[in-house]
């Protein structure tokens, strides 16, 4: 079986994470979303509420599961059974980070691969922090996220978007 793993905060879920687990599971039999427990971020929802949330999203795509982490990914690669990372780069900025992080992954497991996919285009420039901010200032991000995230992003913040 191929498993491959697609790693992030996910705080939130944006449309741009969903196009690349639809797509990246059409390539491997099973993507594992793995939720970075990593508070030292002072994320706005909780790992165990991103998990809830992506699962509900990602319902009706066959092969994806839901899983958190911490430590190093290439030990929970490594419980798995998992030797591809699917990460998503939309820009150059996010390729030079990305780049290290894949050499890293590579150099503590060489049968580690990295697959490095691009958003659709409607989607290159969003990102959860953006997403955050603009909402809490009052943007729409309707067509950016998917409706239960909306919903969340509404009922965390309080904030009424017009969305």
């Amino acid at each position: 079986m191929r498993n491959a793993v697609y790693p992030g905060s996910f705080d939130p879920l944006t449309n741009g994470h969903l196009d690349i687990i639809r797509r990246g599971a059409r390539l491997f039999d099973q993507v594992l979303v793995a939720v970075l427990e990593n508070e030292g971020k002072a994320p706005l929802f909780t790992v165990a509420e991103r998990m809830e949330l992506i699962s509900a999203c990602t319902r009706d795509i066959p092969g994806v599961e839901v899983h958190s982490f911490s430590g190093l990914l290439v030990d929970f690669m490594k419980r798995m059974n998992a030797k591809v990372v699917v990460r998503g780069i939309r820009a150059v900025s996010d390729y030079e980070y990305e780049l290290q992080m894949a050499l890293m992954n590579r150099e503590l497991r060489p049968e580690i691969e990295t697959i490095f996919m691009l958003p659709a285009v409607e989607y290159t420039y969003v990102s959860s922090r953006l997403i955050k901010e603009v909402f809490r200032l009052g943007g729409d991000i309707g067509r950016l996220v998917p409706p239960p995230v909306l919903e969340s992003l509404r009922a965390r913040l309080g904030v009424s978007s017009p969305a």
